[in-house]
């Protein structure tokens, strides 16, 4: 038995004097550190288009050859290229074993590769996992490129001149042509004036895009020498469907589908992690694995902490760590501010794009630990904030959109039970709920875009808008919110050669979850009430029914005020990329800076990320201006 984590490259040209064997094996070279374990190559050609695929692999069992990559069939008509895991590939081979398929090993690659062959894109409606790939099916002359529902793993592509190429990150593009790109505007201010990052299929690259999630792509190497794809949508999140208050969700089916989700992401027969926070998504996480695994299995818990009382989390960590028991083993990293600062560059680098906070330093640093133990794969709670309603910004639009719909009792109980509870009220910020505001409702802003950012309609509409609280969690789940999560900690996991897996986007857990009705998850003055009653037998009261919500919390905002001011300052009072390409008014910047460092800590208009976000667009320009087609 064997599961591969890889990353994956390939070029597809129509251009008969075009070498493809230099550039592949730059685009494979570039990601070799998302598979320490061995590389591959396959070149072929099909009438008069060129095909070359390649990929890197991480070994989680089984060093052996029999699941190398590319793989291809025994006729070497069905070529796959494939990073992720189909975590129910042992049911999905039981089924096509008695179709008379017979297996050369036991790993989930050949299962996803004779799925596809036996039942084409019907097969990504039967796989429950993460994945990234690439099928060529030389029997009807089309090459394939598929990612799973909700992007956890990536994939890229980049058309021009004939040529067609795809990799599990940008850099292998960048490496694969020796093009340079533009920056995308439109990208860039939404980053810097709404903090967004991944909340299109659009990059900072013009021209290179995100394969969205849920869908796949088909070309007919048979066809025009476009290359133009057919994308077909084989997945859509659940919309909202209210149910009436009179039947409540079974707590029971909730916490069975949840427990089978870890059951199914715990098949590896290395050593597993959980990242903890103490908060309840991960603490569920946790206690699941420990029920999977067995009391006395090993379990590694590794968490970020703070010496800063305001931001520990240390005494809830050592609270689930005692309801584990001696078998689980805790570790924690701490990191100052000059670490961070000297890890910018290289995590911007894995990163391929700016880095939205400090906690991407924090994660790479925890994959570095988790390197360290041995700890190969690892479990997070990514996404249940979004499923469950978590931010507090969900009151909000609760709130806001019960109002709407006139229901005025409703919404005065809803503040009643917050103020009684008052659960989330004291952790509310002016600085970062102010993106959610109506404009008229907006303080007044520092505005430091270029010459060249006035000129892109950028704006999006983050708020509830017209939609409903369900409406807006999807949005959260495919644009705002999950995307930018998931980038961040496949790079920093991949970095190190460690695999992320995540419960909670299991899409049966979604579509159990997502379509339920605001009130079954905002309840009594509590967010995730439902899956709260549904862990409530597990966990210690104190996680199950904890007020506050931290996560990963470092006090980075005071850094930037205080220990890293005069980094911060030297640097946007230097020469600055982003203000030579018209991309950001230096002067106005300088004085957004000082204005922040002047506002009382936790208060005022300006947020950390209003700082930060400019100063991390410039660093990332610095480290990828080699590739940048930079106009003044």
């Amino acid at each position: 038995m064997r599961d591969v984590m890889c990353g994956i490259a390939g070029i597809v040209s129509v251009d008969p004097d075009r070498s493809l064997e230099a550039a592949l094996k730059k685009m494979v070279q570039v990601q070799a550190h998302r598979g320490p374990d061995g590389h591959g190559c396959w070149f072929g050609r099909f009438g008069q288009t060129r095909l070359a695929l390649g990929s890197v692999r991480l070994a989680i069992q089984d060093l052996t050859t029999a699941g190398h990559q590319p793989m291809a069939s025994p006729s070497d008509r069905q070529v796959l290229v494939y990073n992720g895991e189909v975590y129910n590939y042992l049911e999905l081979r039981r089924e096509l074993e008695n179709l008379g398929i017979q297996f050369r090993s036991r790993c989930d690659t050949e299962v996803v590769l004779y799925a596809l062959q036996v039942w084409g894109e019907g097969a990504f409606q039967r796989f429950n996992g993460m994945w990234g790939l690439a099928w060529l099916n030389q029997d009807t002359g089309e090459l394939l490129l598929s990612r799973d529902r909700l992007g956890i793993k990536p994939l890229y592509w980049h058309r021009s001149d004939g040529q067609l190429l795809f990799a599990s990150e940008i850099k292998s593009i960048l490496a694969g042509t020796p093009n340079r790109f533009a920056i995308d505007h439109v990208v860039v201010a939404r980053f810097l004036q709404q903090s967004q990052l991944d909340a299109q299929d659009q990059t900072f690259f013009a021209g290179i895009e995100a394969l969205p999630p849920g869908y796949c792509a088909r070309f007919d190497l048979r066809g025009s020498a476009s290359l133009a794809p057919s994308l077909h949508r084989y997945w859509s999140p659940p919309h909202e469907q209210f149910q009436p208050d009179v039947t409540p969700p079974s707590f029971e089916a909730v916490r069975e589908t949840f427990m089978d989700s870890v059951r199914l992401r715990l098949r590896s027969d290395v050593p597993v992690g959980v990242l903890l926070s103490g908060g309840l998504d991960s603490s569920s996480i946790a206690v699941a694995t420990q029920r999977v695994t067995g009391q006395n299995a090993d379990l590694h818990l590794l968490s970020i902490v703070s010496d800063d009382p305001r931001y520990s989390e240390n005494q809830f960590i050592d609270s689930m760590a005692a309801h584990l028991g001696s078998a689980a083993h805790t570790s924690r990293i701490r990191f100052t501010a000059p670490e961070a600062v000297a890890l910018l560059d290289r995590v911007i680098w894995f990163n391929d794009e700016p880095v939205g906070n400090l906690s991407n330093v924090a994660h790479y640093l925890l994959m570095q630990r988790a390197k360290d133990l041995g700890v190969t794969v690892i479990l997070c709670g990514q996404g249940a904030d979004e499923l469950l309603g978590g931010y507090l910004k969900y009151w909000g639009f609760y709130l806001q959109s019960l109002c709407q719909r006139g229901h005025w009792l409703a919404a005065l109980k809803v503040s009643r039970d917050l103020m009684r509870q008052g659960t989330p009220i004291r952790q509310l910020r002016l600085s970062e709920a102010k993106r959610y505001l109506p404009t008229m409702l907006r303080p007044a802003e520092i505005d430091i875009r270029g010459h060249r950012l006035k000129e892109a309609d950028s704006f999006l509409d983050i708020g509830l808008g017209r939609a409903g609280v369900v409406e807006r969690q999807i949005a959260d789940l495919c644009r705002f919110s999950v995307p930018t999560l998931l980038h961040y900690e496949d790079r920093m996991s991949m970095a190190l050669g460690r695999e992320i897996r995540l419960p909670y986007l299991d899409y049966r857990l979604v579509t159990m979850l997502l379509p339920l009705a605001p009130h079954w998850k905002l309840r009594d003055g509590w967010s995730k009430w439902v899956f709260r009653k549904a862990m409530e037998p597990y966990l210690p009261q104190e996680i199950t029914w904890r007020k506050d919500k931290q996560a990963f919390v470092i006090p980075q905002s005071e850094w930037l005020k205080k220990e890293l001011q005069p980094w911060g300052r030297k640097l946007i009072d230097g020469e600055l990329l982003t203000s030579a390409c018209g991309l950001v008014n230096q002067g106005a910047l300088q004085r957004r800076y000082a204005a922040y460092c002047r506002q009382p800590a936790d208060r005022g208009p300006i947020s950390f990320k209003d700082v930060f976000n400019p100063i991390s667009l410039e660093l990332w320009m610095r480290r990828f201006e080699g590739s940048l087609h930079v106009a003044a």
